[in-house]
Formats: C-alpha cells, structure tokens, sequence
C-alpha cells in the first residue's frame, strides 16, 4: 500500500514538474509576442488623440508622470510628448473623470498647447450598458466631437453639456456620464497648456512606473 502512494506520489510529482516546465517556456515564447502587441495597441490609440501627421517622435518612449487636481484625483498620471522636427507641438494625457454614473471614467486626451483639443478617447469605464456607455467609439461616435474644439479658460460656458447651456449633446436617460467626460476634457485641455513651462520639470515614467 505504500509502495503503491509512494509510485502515485513520485507520479504526479514528474507530472507537475513537467506542467510548470512547459508553462514556463510558452510564458518565455509568448512574452516578447504580448509585449510588442500591447505596445501596437498603445501606439494607435495615441494617433486616435494625436493624429500621426502632427509628430515624428516616438511619443510612447517620450512619457512623464504628472500629478495634478486638474486630471481628477493626485495620482500620477501619463503624459507623452509628440514632436515635430524637433519642437514639441502637442500632447496625449491620461485624466480621470471621477464623477461618472457609475464611478471614475479614463480618458486619454490629446491636445495641443494653445488649447486646442486633437482627440479623446475613453480607456476604462463602468456606466451603464445601452445609456452612458456611449462614450465608447464602439457604440457611437460622440466621443469625437471634441477634436478640434478650443478651450481658452476655465470660464467657457460653451463647455458644458445642452442641459447645462452649453453645446455638447447629453445622452438621452443618462446626463452625469456626458457632463463628467466634457469637465474633464476642458480641466485637461487647460493643463496641457502649461506643460511647456515645466518641461524641465517633468518626471520620466520610467523612474517610478
């Protein structure tokens, strides 16, 4: 009888070492393939909000960590660069819109520093199925409206949704989730436009991320 657990035992003892082995390796093949797709993925969604045509910098390997009350909480947040022979020209940020419906939205906004705003797109969100998941370019095309819009100061009345006066369209049944996008679009936009000052400043992502 022990000599039959001890056979069973040594058995499934080869058998995990074997199973962890081949993980290990397809982990090792896999990892380089993972990587270089994460990194296609992050590549387009920075031309979504900093269109190609206005760079030739490699903007994700131009990235700062930035804290501000502006990007909705004092976490840090992701700021790449995009030049154009040389200048900088605009920006993509990473902000949180942390009034949404059903929590804290992501966005990544890209502007340029006159305060011209070149695209948004929301990473992350948690609102509601068919009402305040809208924001996605998957289910409609509002989150576009904001490229090519000009925010001056933090006094722009025409930065609101309708319902507030101002002339960004709200969702029908769902007004919170639009209002919380537009604020944080207008509260980023107006960051940006100081980060040429503090270029020196900037912490690299790379020393804490």
């Amino acid at each position: 009888m022990l000599e039959t657990m001890r056979r069973h035992g040594i058995t499934l003892a080869i058998f995990a070492a074997i199973t962890t082995g081949l993980t290990a390796v397809v982990n090792s093949l896999t990892k380089s393939t993972i990587a270089e797709q994460a990194a296609l993925q992050h590549k387009s969604l920075l031309d979504q909000v900093v269109p190609p045509a206005l760079y030739d910098n490699d903007m994700q390997n131009e990235c700062y960590l930035v804290s501000a009350d502006a990007l909705g909480n004092k976490l840090p947040h992701r700021l790449y660069l995009a030049r154009k022979n040389g200048q900088l020209v605009a920006a993509a940020l990473e902000s949180t819109a942390p009034d949404g419906y059903s929590g804290a939205i992501q966005l990544l906004v890209g502007a340029d520093f006159s305060g011209k705003v070149l695209g948004v797109r929301v990473t992350e969100h948690h609102e509601t199925p068919g009402l305040g998941d809208k924001i996605e370019t998957r289910i409609s095309n509002w989150i576009k409206v904001f490229s090519g819009k000009t925010v001056k100061s933090d006094n722009n009345r025409h930065w609101a949704v309708k319902k507030d006066g101002g002339e960004f369209d709200q969702f029908t049944g769902a007004t919170i989730t639009p209002r919380a996008v537009v604020n944080s679009v207008q509260w980023t936009t107006l960051y940006l436009q100081t980060v040429p000052e503090h270029l020196s400043s900037l912490e690299p992502c790379g020393e804490k991320s």
